[in-house]
């Protein structure tokens, strides 16, 4: 038997959603002892801000133009090379439990394997999983949690919050105590809950194997992305009368000034005057968002975090009761991040800013591999070596295709890598909006280049020193005295960028 690798990811997680990463509400005590026995990123970002191109990169190693998932609503090929492919061909045995979001979620035809398998009583095998059992944020729908909800508890569909409208657009009710956007208390019981079933099929999976296969699952939960509902039983973990705003968070008047010195986009985004992307409801305005709003959104996501915890806990306690996690290497991260109250704004979109480029990664080796060690690496990485990686403990070659390289185990790994920089791209076309957003990490300072699009003109641009400014407040774009080493990581940015004509697969739907 050789190492296991556990994958585990969420949706929508904040790099300061956790207790080992900065975290101060949620309780996350089974993630932190992944931390404690191994290796967290202090400057992990992903290669794009939302779901389906994130979790391309994640599956293939490669940056957005090379795998070609340039915006929601574009599925990965089916025959595009990845890592669980590899994986699989190796010898291992693979699996998915939870949110996978390859291909577009509203396809209500079932153009798509994703959509097709759970109506047709089937587990794969599909991109290289040998099984797969998906579930998605909502309780209606074609995946496997919806299906079996459906048959087996179908009372407890109501009580969840419905993620679209009549125009198959995301839901922009209220409720909750304080009237808070997409959020509804849900009476679910919490064995019924998505995060409770995903690591419960996991672990059902898990328990069919014969001790002596390799073996590679994913377990993808959709939470703590929005809407905001989980069990309601669990509501008194985070009581949010008891929470402060977040410390990012701006009033009106000081957000506009904020905001104002962004291109546009942020200002009319938190204003209302015209959705930009298919990641928040049209019709949001965030301005209007109260602070009590925001508090109890705020807990809403702490709770889901804390339920994801116990999850992990659990399959954790699983693995050693199956004396599998001395050669179990273990990954935690995320797709990208919340605004969750920073400049006063919510959701994710063509914002390039911590909130939602900047993740939770940790890796804790397998212990009969590695000792554990509580280390904390500082230099930027990304998505793109999480593949490679699962290919260095799985003994294999790092394919050509793949242009990450193998995360660093120690700060002095990571120094003799060359870590120096970290990029991510946005592009994003809809309705009458369209915008393209590249950006460099490197030496503490962020910028992001704007290409000419209908929304701008090629000019534009953000700079921020993280040093000075760590919630990303002051653009320096056009500031003099920062125009060389604006000019600098900009040429630094193009060049590390593949080269090239991008890849970019038709787009389908918005989600």
């Amino acid at each position: 038997m050789g190492r296991n690798i556990l994958l585990i990811t969420t949706d929508q997680q904040r790099w300061d959603a956790l207790g080992c990463t900065g975290g101060t509400v949620a309780r996350t005590p089974n993630i932190d002892a992944l931390a404690a026995d191994g290796v967290t990123y202090r400057r992990a970002h992903n290669q794009n801000v939302v779901c389906m191109p994130a979790r391309a990169t994640i599956a293939t190693g490669q940056h957005v133009r090379s795998h070609g998932v340039w915006m929601n609503g574009v599925p990965l090929p089916a025959d595009q090379p990845t890592v669980i492919h590899d994986l699989h061909d190796a010898g291992y045995r693979t699996a998915l439990f939870g949110k996978s979001h390859f291909e577009p979620f509203l396809d209500l035809a079932g153009a798509y394997v994703e959509n097709q398998l759970a109506r047709n009583g089937e587990f794969g095998p599909h991109r290289g999983f040998d099984h797969m059992e998906m579930a998605t944020h909502s309780a209606v729908g074609f995946m496997h949690y919806n299906l079996w909800l459906m048959h087996e508890h179908p009372e407890a569909i109501g009580g969840f919050f419905p993620n679209l409208d009549g125009d198959m657009n995301p839901n922009l009710a209220f409720g909750g105590d304080t009237g808070a956007v997409q959020v509804t208390h849900n009476p679910v019981p919490r064995e019924q809950y998505h995060t409770d079933w995903c690591a419960d099929r996991a672990m059902a999976w898990l328990d069919s194997l014969d001790a002596d296969e390799d073996w590679f699952v994913w377990l993808s939960f959709p939470d703590p992305h929005h809407p905001f509902d989980p069990p309601m039983s669990e509501l008194g973990r985070v009581p949010w009368r008891d929470l402060d705003v977040p410390e990012a968070w701006l009033p009106p008047e000081q957000a506009r000034t904020v905001l104002g010195g962004k291109p546009h986009h942020w200002l009319d985004f938190y204003e209302g005057r015209g959705a930009q992307n298919f990641e928040a409801p049209p019709a949001f305005r965030a301005v209007d968002m109260t602070a009590d709003q925001l508090r109890e959104i705020s807990a809403m996501i702490h709770i889901e975090n804390e339920l994801i915890d116990d999850a992990v806990g659990k399959v954790m306690a699983h693995l050693r009761a199956k004396g599998w996690d001395d050669a179990t290497d273990v990954f935690y991260t995320s797709d990208h991040g919340e605004l969750q109250g920073d400049f006063g704004m919510l959701f994710k979109g063509g914002y390039h800013v911590d909130a939602l480029m900047r993740l939770p990664l940790i890796w804790r080796p397998a212990p009969a591999a590695a000792a554990p060690n509580g280390e904390s690496v500082e230099h930027p990485v990304g998505h793109l070596d999480l593949a490679p990686t699962f290919c260095a403990v799985a003994g294999l070659a790092v394919p050509e295709y793949m242009e990450g390289v193998p995360l660093p185990a120690t700060p002095a790994e990571a120094e003799a890598q060359g870590r120096e920089r970290v990029l991510t791209e946005w592009d994003c076309e809809f309705r009458d909006h369209e915008q393209r957003l590249r950006s460099i990490f490197r030496d503490g300072l962020l910028a992001t280049a704007y290409e000419a699009t209908v929304d701008y003109d090629g000019t534009e641009g953000e700079l921020y020193d993280l040093a000075e400014d760590p919630h990303q407040h002051v653009n320096l774009w056009d500031d003099p005295a920062r125009r060389s080493l604006r000019d600098d990581l900009v040429a630094d940015l193009h060049a590390s960028l593949p080269q090239g004509e991008p890849v970019r697969h038709a787009k389908v739907t918005n989600v």
